[in-house]
C-alpha cells in the first residue's frame, strides 16, 4: 500500500479596516498602532497626486519590510471618460482594488487597510470591506471621527439630554441640507470644499447660519477654527466641517422679536414637516392651547405658556407682547394654523397698534382634511369645499346657506367642528339639508383622530349618519354626486372612497 503525498494549505490572511484618527498620530488607538506593526501589507487611498494623508498619519508606525499597497483614484473632482462615467469608473476601480487586496490575502498575508477618521464612516474602507470581509477573516478597528474632532477643537458639546444629531454629507442638494438642517437640534456637514457656497446658503435658509461653526483640518497642521457666516467660500478644503452644536445652555442668537404660527399637522411627530420642526426648536416661547403645548417637546430653557381653547384673542396678544420684548415665539396650532386656527386671530391683532411692527410669519401644516382624505382613499380628487359646523363664532343660518352652494354646486364637503359636547344637533341638521341635493348612498368618510393613538376611519352612507358617531375629534367628508366607493382586496374586505378628477359634460 503506497503512502498518499502529504497537502498542505495555505492559511487565509487577515483583513483589517484600520481606523486613523482625524489627523493627528497621537490620536491613533493602541489597537491601530498593533495592527499596522504586525501587518504584512498596508493599503492606502489617494489621488493621482500620489499624496495620501492615511500614510502620513501612519507613517511613524511603517516599517521596511512592510508591503505598500497604494490604491490611486482614477478621479476625484475632475470629468472622466469612463464609458459608465464617475460612478462606472469608481467601481472598476474599487474591483480592481479588492482583487489586488485579496491576492495577498489569498497568499496569506495580513493586509491593513488605512482609513483616516473611522473606517466605516464615509471612508473608502467600505468599499473594499463590501468586497472581501464575507471571504476573509476581518477586524474593523474604530478610529476617533472627524467630527468627534471638531467639536473637541471648538470646546462646545454637540448634543445633550434628548437633542437629536444629524450628519449630513454638504453634496445634498441645498433645499435637502436646508430641510434637514432646519429641522434637526445639532448638526454635522462633512464634505464641504467646492460644496461650501451651498453649505452656507442652506444654513441661511434654515435660519441656523448665526450659530453654524466651522473647523477645517481639526487637529491637523494648518488647522483653522471659526464661524461659517466668515468663512471665505474660495479658501475651503475638503476636509473641513461646518458644526452646528448644542442648543442647550448656549446663548440665544441676537435677533429681533417676532412671532411665528406653527401648524403641528392632525397629530403626532410623522405629520410634523422640518420647518415647523425647526421654528419650534428654536423658539424661546411656546404658545397655544394647553392639548397642542403638550404635543411640542420640552426644551430646556425654552418657556411654555398653555391656556384654554377658547381665548384666542387673548392668546394672540400675549404672543405678540413676548414678540415685543425680544422674545422669538412660537404660536401652535394643530392641522394647518391658517385653516380655522390661530393664524388669523394673531394676525387680526398684529393688524393693530400697538403690533403692526412685530414680525408676524405662518408656518404651514398638514390639514386635518387632507389627512383623513389620504385614510380613507382619494375622495378630494375634485373640488371641494371646506366648511365649520360650529356655530359659535358664526350663525347656523349663514353655516345652512354656505351648505346648500356647496351642494347645488356639485362640490365634495370637508366638514370641520362637526360636534362637541354643548352641539350636539348640527350634524343632523346637516345631514337632512344635504339629503335635498345627495342621494341617500353617497359616501361619507367618517374620521377621528387620524393619526393619533384612537384613529378611526369609517365609510358610511349619508342617510345613515348617526349624529351619536361624531364629536369634537370627528372630522366629516361628504362626496359628491361623482364620489365612489370601492370595495377592493382580498374578499372585498377594503373600502376606498374617490373623486374622480374628470367631471361629465352636460
Amino acid at each position: 500500500m503506497s503512502e498518499q503525498p502529504l497537502t498542505t494549505e495555505r492559511p487565509t490572511g487577515r483583513l483589517y479596516g484600520v481606523g486613523l484618527g482625524p489627523g493627528d498620530p497621537s490620536l491613533m488607538t493602541v489597537r491601530a498602532v498593533e495592527v499596522i506593526t504586525s501587518a504584512d501589507v498596508v493599503a492606502y487611498h489617494s489621488a493621482r497626486h500620489g499624496r495620501s494623508i492615511a500614510r502620513s498619519i501612519a507613517e511613524r508606525h511603517l516599517r521596511p519590510g512592510h508591503i505598500e499597497e497604494q490604491l490611486v483614484y482614477p478621479v476625484t473632482t475632475e470629468t472622466t471618460d469612463h464609458p459608465g462615467g464617475y460612478r462606472g469608473a469608481m467601481e472598476e476601480f474599487y474591483e480592481e482594488a479588492a482583487a489586488r487586496l485579496a491576492a495577498h490575502l489569498d497568499a496569506g498575508r495580513t493586509v491593513a487597510v488605512l482609513a483616516e477618521g473611522d473606517p466605516l464612516f464615509y471612508s473608502s474602507y467600505m468599499h473594499m470591506h463590501k468586497r472581501l470581509a464575507d471571504r476573509y477573516p476581518t477586524e474593523v478597528v474604530p478610529g476617533v471621527t472627524s467630527f468627534s474632532a471638531a467639536a473637541a477643537r471648538l470646546g462646545e458639546p454637540l448634543v445633550e439630554g434628548e437633542e437629536v444629531l444629524t450628519i449630513l454629507p454638504g453634496t445634498l442638494p441645498e433645499e435637502e441640507l436646508a430641510a434637514r438642517l432646519a429641522s434637526t437640534d445639532s448638526a454635522v456637514v462633512m464634505k464641504l470644499g467646492r460644496t461650501f457656497p451651498a453649505v452656507r446658503g442652506a444654513l441661511e435658509r434654515a435660519g441656523r447660519l448665526a450659530e453654524a461653526r466651522y473647523v477645517e483640518r481639526a487637529t491637523m497642521s494648518g488647522e483653522r477654527t471659526g464661524r461659517v457666516a466668515d468663512v471665505d467660500p474660495e479658501s475651503v478644503p475638503y476636509f473641513s466641517v461646518a458644526v452646528l452644536p448644542s442648543r442647550v445652555g448656549a446663548p440665544p442668537v441676537a435677533h429681533r422679536g417676532e412671532v411665528v404660527v406653527v401648524g403641528l399637522g392632525p397629530a403626532g411627530p410623522l405629520w410634523l414637516t422640518p420647518e415647523a420642526r425647526g421654528e419650534l426648536a428654536a423658539a424661546q416661547d411656546v404658545v397655544g392651547y394647553s392639548t397642542y403645548v403638550d404635543r411640542v417637546p420640552v426644551r430646556p430653557g425654552q418657556r411654555r405658556h398653555a391656556s384654554d381653547n377658547k381665548v384666542e384673542s387673548e392668546r394672540a396678544e400675549f404672543a405678540l407682547d413676548l414678540a415685543r420684548q425680544g422674545r422669538r415665539v412660537a404660536v401652535v396650532s394643530s392641522g394647518d394654523p391658517g385653516v380655522f386656527a390661530m393664524a388669523t386671530a394673531v394676525l387680526e391683532v398684529a393688524s393693530d397698534d400697538p403690533y403692526r411692527e412685530i414680525p408676524v410669519r405662518v408656518v404651514p401644516g398638514m390639514t386635518a382634511a387632507h389627512a383623513a382624505a389620504s385614510r380613507a382613499g382619494a375622495p378630494l380628487g375634485h373640488d371641494y369645499a371646506v366648511v365649520s359646523l360650529s356655530d359659535r363664532l358664526k350663525p347656523w343660518e349663514v353655516i345652512a346657506e354656505r351648505l346648500r352652494s356647496a351642494a347645488a354646486a356639485d362640490l365634495v364637503l370637508a366638514l370641520y367642528n362637526p360636534g362637541s359636547r354643548s352641539r350636539i344637533w348640527q350634524v343632523g341638521k346637516a345631514r337632512d339639508l344635504l339629503l335635498e341635493y345627495r342621494t341617500p348612498d353617497t359616501p361619507v368618510v367618517l374620521a377621528r383622530d387620524v393619526g393619533g393613538p384612537q384613529e378611526s376611519v369609517r365609510i358610511v352612507r349619508l342617510g345613515q349618519l348617526d349624529p351619536a358617531d361624531v364629536d369634537m375629534r370627528t372630522l366629516l367628508i361628504v362626496g359628491s354626486t361623482q364620489t365612489r366607493a370601492v370595495r377592493r382586496g382580498k374578499d372585498g374586505a377594503e373600502e376606498i372612497v374617490w373623486t374622480p378628477r374628470r367631471y361629465p359634460e352636460g
